[in-house]
């Protein structure tokens, strides 16, 4: 039996991807088991945890500006680092005054146990705590949750990437593919549903590499399994690289009833030499072609990607690129990120940085394209006279707060919170990249 510590608190700091949220809940629920109260980081808490992001030094910056939060906001809390900037810089961690421990990505269930026995050898410890193993032949670190907020639940179903582009220091931070094994996914998605879970979000470092290290399955093999979870609601899918989307892989999703028309293409750059620098798996061509395939075989299917701008070397005629493929691809959002340099990749090396007003320059261009492209869409979504189903997430000041299956974000005045339900809209107007629109009768 757990130890109990009913009166001690726990603050979660969450950074980065899906994986990190999901892992956090994950580390949330082991806490709550142990008679924690899982409490706003926000507050003074007995306990803090800092889950961490690497993918720019923007966010090792903030890292750094949580974690010494933690420490200001109780000076004798337990404050644990643990995420991707955990991994790949523990000892840059450990020195800073007040942390207590640092665990790496393949020790995160470790850290409540060592919070348990943290505040009986408080007197003894000198230095802080560092287990930080390598990730080489790391296996999957098995988690689960069974809690979710009203709307939808995260589940993690991969780790690590082994795509190793030019810019991005992940692999070193998350180790090889690691798929979780396909019945526990299944019992996962399963137990989430049976208690009410609207909505389910499969995702991954790499999401689509599901299945490359298991035998006998893959990941349109795991989707199709999920979709046949009685009561299932909707599927929404982590980042998906353009390569995957092939005749085959497309055929094998089309029919299923769960999955949401919506998939979040990690593009990066619509110049086929940009992407051959970077080491991406598709060029432009594979890319749009991946995107008329999807579209073809799943009706109302939208479509959201990131987008790096001001990579080395990129020359005007390649952003434009990039512009004209934003507008051929007519994504509903787009993530538009400058090119950060990240120490110990091989484009930080690159010739031809780019200057940052460039890239600033670039992002500003490329946003109003894809807010004008938004807003077309949203436009036509009104002008087209149809209903949509949305399932309500959040509410203040009297509006409700949605989204539709293909992802389009809904308004409409309510007297009550419709968090977690599902109800029939007539869309009414556009204003500030949000559709308004009001509740059917009868819904």
């Amino acid at each position: 039996m757990p130890i109990q510590n009913t009166n001690r608190t726990v603050g979660i700091y969450t950074l980065g991807c899906k994986v990190n949220q999901y892992e956090s809940e994950a580390i949330a629920e082991q806490f709550t088991a142990l008679g924690y109260t899982v409490t706003s980081p926000t507050g003074v808490c007995d306990v803090y945890i800092i889950n961490t992001c690497t993918v720019t030094a923007e966010s090792d910056r903030k890292a750094r500006q949580f974690i010494r939060r933690a420490i200001s906001k109780n000076p004798n809390a337990c404050v644990i680092v643990t995420g991707c900037y955990a991994q790949v810089a523990p000892e840059t961690v450990a020195s800073i005054e007040g942390v207590s421990a640092v665990f790496g990505n393949r020790e995160k269930n470790a850290i409540s146990s060592f919070a348990q026995s943290y505040f009986s050898a408080k007197e003894q410890i000198s230095v802080p705590f560092v287990s930080v193993p390598s990730l080489e032949d790391a296996p999957f670190e098995s988690m689960c949750i069974t809690k979710f907020d009203r709307t939808r639940a995260y589940v993690k179903i991969e780790d690590g990437c082994e795509s190793r582009c030019t810019y991005c220091i992940i692999p070193d931070a998350r180790g090889a593919i690691r798929s979780k094994p396909f019945a526990d996914v299944i019992s996962e998605v399963t137990a989430l549903t049976e208690s009410g879970c609207p909505e389910v979000v499969l995702t991954g470092i790499e999401t689509a590499s599901y299945g490359k290290d298991l035998e006998g399955t893959s990941f349109s093999s795991l989707l199709q399994a999920v979709d046949a979870i009685p009561g299932i609601g909707r599927v929404r899918l982590g980042s998906l690289d353009p390569s995957l989307i092939k005749p085959k892989f497309v055929n094998e999703i089309r029919s299923l009833h769960s999955l949401a028309p919506h998939f979040h293409l990690s593009m990066q750059s619509g110049s086929s030499s940009v992407l051959r620098r970077m080491r991406r798996k598709y060029n432009r061509e594979q890319a749009l072609t991946a995107i008329s395939l999807l579209r073809e075989a799943i009706p109302r299917v939208q479509f959201t990607t990131d987008i790096i701008v001001g990579f080395p070397g990129e020359t005007e005629e390649e952003f434009m690129d990039t512009v004209s493929l934003i507008r051929e691809g007519r994504f509903l959002m787009v993530h538009i990120f400058p090119y950060s340099k990240r120490k110990g990749t091989v484009a930080a090396e690159m010739e031809d940085q780019i200057p940052e007003e460039v890239k600033h320059t670039r992002l500003l261009y490329l946003s109003e394209i894809a807010r004008s492209i938004r807003n077309e869409i949203l436009t036509d979504a009104v002008a087209s006279g149809k209903t949509e189903a949305v399932l309500f997430e959040t509410y203040k000041n009297g509006f409700a707060n949605g989204h539709t299956d293909h992802f389009l974000e809904v308004r409409v005045p309510s007297d009550r919170p419709l968090n977690g339900e599902l109800h029939t809209v007539t869309f009414t107007s556009v204003s500030d990249d949000i559709l308004y629109g009001v509740l059917t009768p009868n819904a």
